[in-house]
């Protein structure tokens, strides 16, 4: 099983096979996955390269996702439930990612 972290780790070995496979997709699969936040979602993407790369991972976990329907039988289950575990887990990443930006410090008052 990849977890996240290791998802990318191998995802960024793959350089601009990557890139070419996602770019867009990234922030389609975080916008279709989190529809209400989409402008939250957008602004980060462009601003923050972490984030684009867990939305970028998001996109190429679900196309992997997809692509256990096309295993022979034995493996499928088994890859299908190790995706999905991986999708769920890359969404509440982003999710948190969404919550923390969404926080703004409070700065203190110079005490005089």
């Amino acid at each position: 099983m990849l977890y996240p972290k290791q998802f990318r780790e191998r995802s960024r070995k793959m350089g601009s096979q990557r890139e070419s496979a996602t770019g867009k997709s990234g922030l389609q699969a975080a916008t279709r996955r989190f529809p209400k936040r989409g402008s939250q979602i957008e602004a980060l993407f462009e601003r923050d390269e972490n984030f684009r790369g867990l939305c970028d991972d998001l996109a190429a976990a679900e196309q992997a996702l997809w692509a256990t329907e096309h295993l022979p039988e034995n493996n499928r289950m088994t890859r299908r439930l190790e995706y999905e575990e991986l999708v769920a887990e890359l969404a509440d990443e982003i999710n948190r990612v969404l919550d923390r930006a969404n926080v703004l410090p409070m700065s203190r008052s110079p005490k005089h």
